[in-house]
């Protein structure tokens, strides 16, 4: 967001002038400032990113907050903070920037070309059957565009690892990050028709104490995962006894299909084994809610086409799915 500028004016000193901005208004330069300045948690910092004097960032803040009625930061004399209030404006803010930036970008035709290397991080499976056909199509359409597609269950910092983009399963808390729903992962527990032949079906989460059950241990964590339910409409987490632990999805799958027990395991993951009828769900009725899947990416004025395009085409195919 460079280019911002500052001024002193003699009736209003509180005034900041964008000399350089395509998108007119007061308003828009007072969220830039505020976003710079909850992004570094600094308002030095923030002045620097901006052009702009320290004082000017903060009086820009004081005016939005002033105009708000909500105190956005937390202020001491080594530190600002963002209040809960701010916190929820920042993730909120960064979105609205981020969509008038696009619009200026299309204005000043900026629709470029996708070209260059496209880094995305994906979970093991979901990438395979999800993120690389849509990725490779892109590929094929336009020449520029290579691809480097790192496919891990493993948690990966976005922001420091150079990637354009991760797919993450679950709810995006980081306000450093933008998250737009692509589809969304459903749990449920399997077992193979030759195990529910010999040792019957559950038919409460509770009757899983008497039930082989193989078990997911989380790779970047070591953790096993805990499997979810809804019982009486409440979300519940239950910890079965494992019978046998493993840390890859699709080797989850197969153990299963082996008959070794029971599984709690993603739609994605089982579909394919479901259809052809070598797995068979149980426990129905207490599915518990599902989980969004996201592609998440960093704030950015500037998103290159790249990113834009391949972001475009997920978004297309969950609307197609939907």
């Amino acid at each position: 967001m460079a280019g911002l500028d500052s001024r002193e004016n003699s009736t209003d000193n509180h005034d900041i002038v964008d000399k350089k901005s395509s998108i007119p208004g007061s308003s828009v330069r007072l969220l830039q400032a505020f976003a710079e300045a909850a992004k570094h948690r600094s308002f030095a910092r923030a002045a620097r990113e901006l052009g702009l004097s320290p004082s000017a960032v903060a009086k820009a803040v004081l005016r939005l907050e002033q105009q708000l009625g909500v105190r956005l930061f937390q202020r001491t004399t080594r530190r600002v903070a963002l209040t809960q209030e701010g916190e929820d404006f920042y993730a909120r803010c960064r979105r609205v920037l981020d969509e008038l930036a696009g619009l200026a970008d299309a204005a000043a035709g900026a629709a470029r070309e996708p070209a260059g290397v496209l880094r995305v991080d994906a979970p093991v499976t979901y990438g395979k059957k999800v993120i690389l056909p849509v990725a490779a199509a892109l590929a094929q359409r336009h020449p520029g565009l290579r691809l480097d597609l790192r496919l891990s269950d493993h948690f990966v910092d976005i922001v420091g690892s150079g990637l354009d983009a991760v797919i993450r399963v679950g709810e995006v808390a980081d306000t450093r990050l933008v998250a737009r729903r692509i589809g969304q992962q459903q749990l449920a527990v399997y077992g193979s028709p030759r195990y529910l032949a010999r040792k019957g079906r559950p038919r409460r989460p509770a009757d899983l104490a008497s039930h082989d059950c193989v078990v997911f241990q989380m790779p970047t964590s070591g953790r096993v995962r805990p499997w979810e339910f809804l019982v009486r409409g409440r979300p519940a987490a239950l910890h079965p006894q494992p019978r046998h632990v493993i840390n890859d999805g699709e080797g989850l799958v197969g153990a299963v299909r082996a008959g070794l027990g029971l599984a709690q395991l993603p739609d994605v993951i089982a579909e394919d084994a479901v259809k052809a009828g070598a797995l068979e769900e149980v426990l129905a009725a207490y599915r518990p809610k599902p989980m969004p899947i996201s592609v998440v990416f960093p704030t950015s004025r500037h998103m290159p086409p790249r990113l834009r395009v391949f972001i475009d085409a997920l978004a297309a195919g969950s609307a197609r799915s939907a």
